[in-house]
């Protein structure tokens, strides 16, 4: 059962934290023991992205994420969650092909997945519209869409007054559309600050400077647990991966002089003797 004193995070509650302007963070999850974590500190918006395919399951992009994929981390993210409120990735490939695949599959996410806001890549109207006609939550996501990555690459989006009245527009139609919320991801702080101030919906940035509503980083790379570079706007708060590093060389080295497994952490019993 959950806390009384902190109930549920629920989706109205998005458009409440941007009318009181209380600022929120959202972090990628792609485990239960994280998941736990998260939601006993109490992060409001857990997300399991399809960033899982670089920083759980090794690819160079998100691009080969499957369905199957973010059902199954959903699943084992769910079981940790009590009280946030729980974000899936719609993956590439899931959704493009027509409205009612996109259906078919943000269904899955929240019927198999126990997810309860989907998120989507790109102003995918139509999309939204019927996610919101179904009960489903959509959370949109603008700028920089990295299942883009083959069209666009990693280059910062908006950086033309075209460009942003374009962001702006499209932000617009997919709050008309139904989204609760809206991601912005590397994009100038300027242009994020004009379509936040265009929305009442709240915007959660990613790289999209300090005037989004809310904020999303990656946890592998907040924590310091991933290797090689990181996007400009990545800071880290943790250096993991060496506490993970000098964790293990320890154990190996106690392992190899022979002084672990001590006695404090070994059972100590007799064998009895035969009644018969």
């Amino acid at each position: 059962m959950t806390d009384p004193v902190q109930p549920r995070v629920q989706v109205r509650d998005l458009r409440r934290f941007k009318q009181h302007g209380q600022r929120f963070v959202m972090l990628t999850c792609y485990d239960v023991q994280c998941a736990q974590i998260f939601d006993e500190v109490g992060i409001p918006l857990i997300f399991v992205g399809d960033t899982l395919g670089i920083f759980v399951l090794g690819y160079e992009t998100t691009i080969p994420v499957t369905m199957d994929a973010m059902v199954h981390h959903c699943r084992a993210v769910r079981r940790g969650v009590r009280r946030g409120l729980l974000v899936g990735d719609l993956p590439f490939g899931s959704y493009e092909v027509s409205v009612d695949e996109g259906l078919r599959n943000a269904i899955r996410l929240v019927q198999e997945g126990g997810v309860e806001v989907v998120k989507l890549e790109g102003p995918a109207v139509e999309l939204v519209e019927a996610m919101t006609a179904t009960g489903i939550p959509a959370m949109g996501h603008l700028g920089l869409t990295p299942q883009s990555f083959n069209a666009m690459g990693n280059t910062v989006q908006a950086r033309t007054e075209e460009a942003v009245e374009r962001l702006v527009a499209d932000a617009g139609r997919l709050e008309a559309a139904g989204a609760c919320a809206l991601v912005l991801e590397a994009v100038p702080s300027e242009a994020a600050r004009r379509v936040t101030a265009s929305l009442s919906i709240p915007t959660i940035g990613i790289g999209a400077g300090p005037h989004c509503d809310g904020q999303v980083l990656v946890s592998t790379e907040m924590l310091g647990l991933s290797a090689g570079p990181s996007p400009k706007f990545a800071k880290r708060y943790a250096d993991l991966r060496a506490q993970v590093a000098a964790a293990v060389r320890c154990f190996a080295d106690e392992v190899g002089a022979g002084t672990y497994p001590d006695p404090q952490h070994s059972y100590d019993w007799a064998i009895k003797d035969d009644p018969g």
